[in-house]
């Protein structure tokens, strides 16, 4: 049964790259089509402090739009600690009109920062999320076990993985910290088996549906971009594997994203 629009309880995209560049020339037409699909709310994070302000203006444009700042990993290669510090200082200011902190993280990526310098930066940006009772959009690409063990000596922290792809043992370790998980386009992808058979098992009340950056191509590989209204395949799909229905899946996906952004229903 395909998800109905016209639900009350609309479908919440919690991670969506609304600021990049490339998204800017029909922002309207794109958000018109994730409107039209049922989509009522999207959390978009800027992990590149250059792109904070930018990010600012756009989410000021839309009510419906809620900002995260953070600094990803690979924008942290080579800095020196004094531009650490002003861009921690900056972030802290942008952080007052946040619902969020991220997407932040670890990255074993070749083109990753050094392995210190991204302890140093998540650990920094972990104690501004705690003094301001702020959520945390995780980044965990090839390094899920080490953003885990980071995560064990910090408890309370809520927050989500971004497009989770972990081991159903490392679900449980997120899961038991208080961790949210996000699933996204690639659990539409058929050889995807190990996320699908994930996605099944996990408890109601513990994933949360997003999109991600809205110029790459879809996982699937069945073209277009990877836009919000794409939410609706993932959500569909879910709801196949966990024999669901739609619309009561996307209720649910929507209230547990407000409870964690602490956002308002209306």
């Amino acid at each position: 049964m395909p998800y109905s629009a016209a639900m009350a309880q609309g479908i919440i995209d919690s991670h969506c790259h609304l600021d990049a560049p490339d998204f800017a020339l029909d922002r309207a037409s794109v958000w018109a089509r994730a409107r039209a699909a049922g989509v009522t709310a999207l959390i978009l994070p800027a992990y590149d402090p250059r792109q904070w302000q930018r990010l600012a203006e756009v989410a000021a444009t839309n009510s419906a739009w809620f900002a995260a700042f953070g600094a990803h990993p690979c924008y942290l290669e080579a800095l020196s600690e004094t531009m650490v510090q002003s861009w921690e200082r900056d972030l802290r200011r942008y952080l007052g009109a946040a619902v969020a902190l991220g997407e932040v993280g670890l990255d074993r990526g070749a083109d990753a920062a050094p392995w210190k310098v991204q302890m140093d930066f998540l650990n920094r940006q972990l104690d501004l999320a705690e003094e301001l009772n702020l959520p945390v959009i995780f980044h965990a690409r090839r390094s899920t076990e080490d953003l885990l063990q980071t995560l064990r000596h910090r408890s309370g922290l809520r927050g989500v993985i971004h497009s989770f792809a972990g081991s159903w043992v490392q679900a449980q370790k997120a899961l038991d910290l208080g961790l949210h998980l996000g699933l996204g386009g690639a659990l539409t992808h058929p050889r995807a088996q190990r996320l699908r058979e994930l996605a099944a098992r996990l408890p109601a009340g513990t994933f949360l549906l997003e999109t991600d950056a809205p110029w790459q191509a879809p996982a699937d590989g069945l073209g277009g971009r990877n836009e919000p209204a794409r939410i609706v395949s993932v959500l569909s799909t879910l709801a196949a594997l966990r024999a669901e229905d739609p619309d009561s899946l996307a209720a649910a996906t929507a209230a547990t994203a407000r409870s964690l952004f602490a956002l308002s229903e209306s």
